[in-house]
């Protein structure tokens, strides 16, 4: 990418494969002073950050989120760099499934390189026909910078939004003109696509149970390109074995790179991304861009987007 050029003449190491626990992550990354995060899916918790004797800066591509232990870099002496962010690939990404969910689209797509014309399946209980936007009813559980665009999607669509969250949210949407359920168990029993976007914390952590999802009729879909984690352990492999909702759409995972043997794989009524909601061009350029200027700024003294400056006291 364009922007790495900005790093020539610092020694730099990439890793493209994930390490687990504290033990593996201090063993990898104890020789560096400088930390760039794809994202959150690396905690550097207080144990960890140390076990890092060297590390000086930690700059994220993206927004900082819980997975930092500020305080604990605050005390080491560890600046922690602010990015930035840009909800459009992800936003883009979640109505793309829904359409490609609701048409079938990746059904009709494979059995067409096999030689079937006009078949979603080739089990005749499953061979039915795709279904379109306009008229339905579209969810969306938080209304933040990715749920309000997917829900201007939904408008453009034709199809009636319902939003989901907090007193807050549920104003904001309304500000915009759209409803707000009357309460969560409407909220799943009465959306044609239910989309989450919420962002991971102690609270949202398993929000989405078993009860939730049996809500949801067979003929609907939920989306999430959010965090896998908001749903509960083991809750939505149950539904949709059960048809409740009749189909999912992911880009997020508990395990990820998620195992090929995974059950969830094995689902006729799951379409499925390896979480590539912010994996796009644009994107990544601007965000590494950021975080590289962030490292720049501060190998030559004059650090930038610190949320925590106290340290250079």
């Amino acid at each position: 990418m364009p922007c790495f050029e900005l790093l020539a003449g610092h020694e730099v190491k990439i890793f493209t494969n994930t390490a687990r626990g504290v033990g593996q992550l201090a063993v990898r990354l104890a020789p560096f002073e400088a930390l760039v995060l794809n994202r959150d899916r690396t905690s550097l918790p207080r144990l960890l950050l140390a076990k890092l004797p060297n590390l000086r800066l930690i700059a994220q591509a993206g927004r900082v989120g819980p997975h930092i232990d500020v305080d604990a870099a605050t005390r080491q002496g560890i600046a922690v760099a602010d990015g930035v962010s840009d909800p459009t690939a992800t936003a883009e990404l979640t109505w793309t499934l829904i359409m490609a969910a609701m048409r079938r689209l990746s059904d009709y797509a494979g059995l067409l390189k096999e030689g079937l014309w006009q078949a979603a399946s080739i089990t005749p209980a499953r061979n039915g026909l795709g279904r379109s936007l306009k008229g339905r009813t579209l969810g969306i559980w938080g209304y933040g910078r990715i749920g309000s665009l997917v829900a201007g999607y939904g408008r453009a669509f034709g199809m009636q939004v319902v939003i989901w969250g907090s007193d807050a949210s549920r104003q904001r949407a309304q500000a915009d003109g759209h409803a707000a359920a009357a309460s969560r168990e409407a909220f799943f029993a009465g959306c044609d696509v239910v989309s989450l976007h919420l962002r991971l914390d102690d609270a949202t952590l398993g929000i989405v149970g078993a009860d939730d999802l049996a809500r949801m009729s067979p003929q609907s879909l939920l989306v999430n390109t959010s965090c896998a984690e908001l749903i509960a352990p083991g809750a939505l492999l149950e539904a949709l074995q059960r048809g409740r909702p009749g189909q999912a759409a992911l880009d997020v995972f508990e395990n990820e790179p998620l195992a090929p043997t995974d059950p969830l794989l094995r689902l006729p009524n799951l379409l499925a991304t390896p979480h590539i909601g912010h994996v796009e061009q644009d994107s990544y350029e601007q965000v590494y861009r950021a975080a590289f200027e962030n490292v720049l700024n501060f190998a030559r003294g004059e650090p930038t987007n610190l949320i925590n400056p106290e340290i250079l006291k």
